[in-house]
């Protein structure tokens, strides 16, 4: 079984191809407590009212450091342009599907003919606006047509006996890779502070969204302080 048929469970499914699986969490509200309060050598099994205000306190005077003993581990399938974005949040853990290891797939990402947008404004102040239904389908052509010369070239090339560390090399941005993540709840929030966000990009946005969804559910307490917060990491 691949790690693709095996995202069957606890997976939100993003994009045309894409998904969001929590594979596994050693996570919860309690963690957050029991990590504040081994500074008075205590510790507590359940949590109660004055817990979930201690964890409103430590959020929002950005006491960072309980939030990290935790983790959630995360497999995420996305376009290659979206996990080099994500790539970039550095506290985590990240091991990612090799080209040159295993053979690559045929599934790149089209947008919806709703998604494909105009850039309009200077950098670091552009607003995204729909482009006409005509446009829209004809991007969506020409990403098709780009997809399937760069996966049919990357064929003749492995089939010739080429490395597969070489042949990857025609495949574009928008073909779809995989990785594990493993990260804790303070660098999470950065995450999805900063990619669940209006200023993200839409695709990268909509990960965010998963994630934090999965988030939420793990650590209810902790989300709304979040959210309480302004959604600032602590």
């Amino acid at each position: 079984m691949t790690v693709t048929e095996a995202a069957t469970e606890n997976t939100i499914r993003v994009l045309d191809h894409g998904f969001v699986r929590l594979d596994g969490a050693l996570a919860d509200d309690l963690s957050v407590v029991n990590g504040a309060r081994v500074s008075f050598a205590r510790r507590k099994d359940t949590m109660d009212e004055s817990d979930e205000g201690l964890i409103r306190f430590l959020m929002r005077d950005r006491h960072g450091s309980p939030f990290e003993h935790n983790a959630f581990r995360f497999h995420v399938r996305c376009p290659i342009f979206v996990a080099r974005e994500w790539f970039r949040h550095r506290i985590g853990s990240f091991n990612e599907f090799s080209m040159r290891y295993a053979k690559a797939t045929d599934d790149f990402y089209v947008p919806e003919p709703d998604d494909v947008r105009t850039q309009v404004g200077k950098p670091g102040a552009y607003r995204f606006e729909p482009v006409d239904d005509e446009v829209a389908e004809e991007t969506r052509a020409e990403l098709r047509a780009v997809y399937e010369q760069a996966y049919a070239a990357y064929a003749r090339l492995v089939e010739k006996g080429v490395a597969r560390e070489l042949a990857r090399s025609v495949m574009p941005v928008g073909a779809y890779t995989q990785f594990f993540w493993t990260v804790n709840a303070r660098a999470l929030m950065n995450f999805v502070s900063l990619r669940n966000s209006g200023f993200a990009q839409l695709e990268i946005r909509r990960y965010a969204e998963a994630v934090e969804a999965f988030f939420a559910e793990t650590m209810p307490v902790t989300h709304a302080a979040f959210l309480a917060n302004d959604r600032i990491a602590p």
